[in-house]
């Protein structure tokens, strides 16, 4: 492992969890029935929203805190690859071919993350390591 390697993972989880734990919260409140109305606009029950919510704002917070990373990862991927071909395909408008874009390129970062995992710097590492200890000394240590 590289020097670089514990704080540029943390660091990329951060920058990819965030736009996913702040969209969620943004969609909360006075944000809610705009939401469901377009939601609905297009086609997709509105009743699907809490869903949305719960996925962008939790799994959002696993994978900056690098908690069952490669699961929610893997979600929050397979969710951009959706929304950007139910919200933002009205290549015509060049806000939406950005978006479409971005989409994708963070379901390519969340890709890497099921791909290598969360690194060091993670519950998931930690995690790994009690269990690694616990298995090698027979019972589990303090610290």
């Amino acid at each position: 492992m590289n020097n670089l390697e514990k704080p540029t993972t943390l660091i990329g989880r951060i920058l990819l969890g965030h736009i996913f734990v702040l969209a969620g919260f943004s969609k909360l409140g006075a944000g809610y029935a705009s939401t469901q109305g377009w939601m609905e606009a297009i086609g997709v029950p509105g009743m699907l929203l809490p869903a949305v919510i719960l996925l962008e704002i939790a799994g959002g917070a696993a994978l900056i805190l690098g908690f069952q990373t490669r699961l929610a990862a893997t979600a929050l991927a397979g969710f951009s690859i959706i929304a950007a071909l139910i919200f933002h395909t009205n290549f015509a408008d060049q806000m939406q071919m950005i978006m479409f874009m971005k989409n994708f390129a963070m379901a390519g970062g969340l890709l890497f993350v099921v791909a290598f995992g969360a690194g060091a710097w993670s519950l998931d590492a930690r995690r790994a390591n009690k269990t690694h200890r616990v298995h090698h000394s027979g019972h589990a240590s303090l610290g």
